[in-house]
């Protein structure tokens, strides 16, 4: 049975623009205070249990440190996805810059920008902005269901930061 405060609590939902011809802004806002947020996104155990969607994700690679590599599989219904890139700037608990490249598409390589800010109400502000090299790249992305497949590992992320507290 939901309590009163649940059911009143509204839902949060990723919010995607595209501030640029070339990139993709998300924004989510995740009741937890920014140090739990950085955790569950920085050890590999954690990031494991709700980055592949909740499917099986296997991280092979994790090397959180500038210039270091990170590999994750994860092992779907529909097939075993590739996604790799290398570090460029890593500042606990506020900010990760890494390049992101899917097996899929080899060689399109985009930048992703993500800033972690509390809120001073034990929420976090996660923004993350993606630099494509072309508009045609950025558009095939957001249309690759780029939203809904983080939607629902954000969602699996609530539950799991809900039981870290």
């Amino acid at each position: 049975m939901m309590t009163q405060t649940e059911m009143t609590k509204p839902a949060n939902k990723v919010k995607a623009s595209t501030p640029s011809e070339r990139e993709v802004r998300t924004e989510r806002i995740f009741n937890a205070p920014r140090e739990r947020v950085w955790k569950a996104f920085t050890d590999p155990k954690l990031l494991a249990q709700w980055w592949g969607r909740g499917n099986k994700l296997v991280i092979e690679r994790m090397e959180l440190v500038r210039g270091g590599h990170w590999r994750f599989v994860e092992h779907a219904p529909e097939g075993v996805h590739g996604f790799e890139g290398r570090y460029r700037e890593v500042t606990p608990p506020e900010r990760i810059v890494q390049s992101f490249e899917w097996d899929g598409m080899p060689g399109y390589v985009c930048i992703e920008t993500m800033t972690l800010e509390d809120l001073g109400d034990g929420r976090t502000r996660v923004v993350s902005t993606t630099l494509f090299h072309t508009k045609e790249e950025r558009d095939g992305m957001l249309n690759s269901g780029m939203t809904e497949g983080l939607e629902q590992g954000y969602a699996v992320l609530d539950r799991l930061l809900e039981t870290m507290a």
